[in-house]
């Protein structure tokens, strides 16, 4: 496997060390990383991109992220960012990241009700979050930033200032489904993990059901029902929702003509492409390029 593109095929529970006396636990890390890979944990976390760009996986959500990336995953979501990175570039600094558990929560609230508060933030954080508000993506850099920098009660008052900013805002997206469901055992994550591995690397190539499943060891009937439990999509679905995803990033970024950015993402005639493409984003793809710069003329204007 690819180390400098973050592919891991190790298990894929995390066991995240505690660091007493703090109860909201602070981390940083670069990519590539033994982190980056599809995990999950018990705790809830809080996850900022600060450098480059790449796919988010929430779940049965898949998206793409650039920095200021700012997403709330709820305890054993599935999750992972791969960067896409150009050539052997690597990037120190990429996420900064808060994890505290529903047992802390649920101990807290028995003596400090005011917790309550954040309760539907937390059933929200079930299905993952994403914060968009550029206000509180200002706030959750600053926030972080003196997190990273104190402990103790400055720590913990600090979080509590960032949870409330999110609890209030209305500038959110859910992102994963009620239908997804996870596999548990560290043979299925491992064949999960190897399988979203393979396609990511070859989703924009004539890649089938059969060959995956060969990669695997597995029989594609066997494979088809495994994989659509594991991602809560059917592998046509997920391969076609990947393909879509990253001609959304072509749309929005470069000026390649909708037909190029049709055969570069992996479909074959346009046609298919355009059906594809409104059946998952409501629109056609000039439409959808269209509002990209709308949307990114008035970024750069603030």
């Amino acid at each position: 496997m690819n180390t400098q593109s973050g592919r891991q095929t190790e298990p894929s529970y995390e066991l995240i060390k505690e660091q007493s006396p703090n109860s909201v636990l602070y981390r940083q890390h670069g990519f590539p990383n033994p982190l980056v890979r599809w995990h999950y944990h018990k705790e809830y976390e809080l996850h900022l991109i600060t450098e480059s760009s790449g796919k988010v996986f929430i779940g049965d959500y898949i998206g793409n992220f650039y920095p200021g990336n700012l997403i709330l995953t709820g305890p054993n979501l599935p999750h992972n960012w791969v960067t896409l990175p150009v050539g052997d570039e690597t990037y120190p600094n990429r996420d900064k990241v808060l994890n505290f558990t529903e047992e802390w929560i649920q101990e807290t609230k028995s003596v400090l009700p005011e917790i309550s508060t954040l309760e539907e933030l937390l059933k929200r954080a079930r299905f993952g979050i994403q914060f968009h508000g550029k206000s509180t993506i200002r706030l959750a850099y600053k926030y972080f930033n003196e997190i990273s920098e104190t402990s103790g009660l400055k720590r913990l008052s600090t979080f509590l200032r960032l949870m409330c900013e999110l609890a209030d805002t209305q500038e959110f997206q859910l992102l994963s489904s009620e239908k997804f469901l996870t596999v548990r055992g560290e043979k299925n994550q491992q064949r999960v993990n190897q399988a979203l591995n393979y396609i990511l690397a070859s989703y924009n190539l004539d890649i089938s059901l059969e060959e995956v499943a060969d990669h695997l060891g597995m029989k594609p009937t066997y494979f088809s029902k495994f994989f659509r439990q594991a991602t809560g999509r059917r592998f046509v679905e997920f391969v076609n929702s990947l393909r879509i995803t990253r001609a959304c990033d072509l749309l929005a970024h470069s000026e390649l003509p909708i037909t190029d950015i049709c055969f570069d993402v992996g479909f074959t005639n346009i046609s298919n492409f355009n059906r594809r493409f409104h059946a998952l984003k409501g629109m056609t793809p000039s439409e959808y390029r269209k509002l990209s710069i709308v949307a990114v003329s008035q970024n750069e204007s603030i």
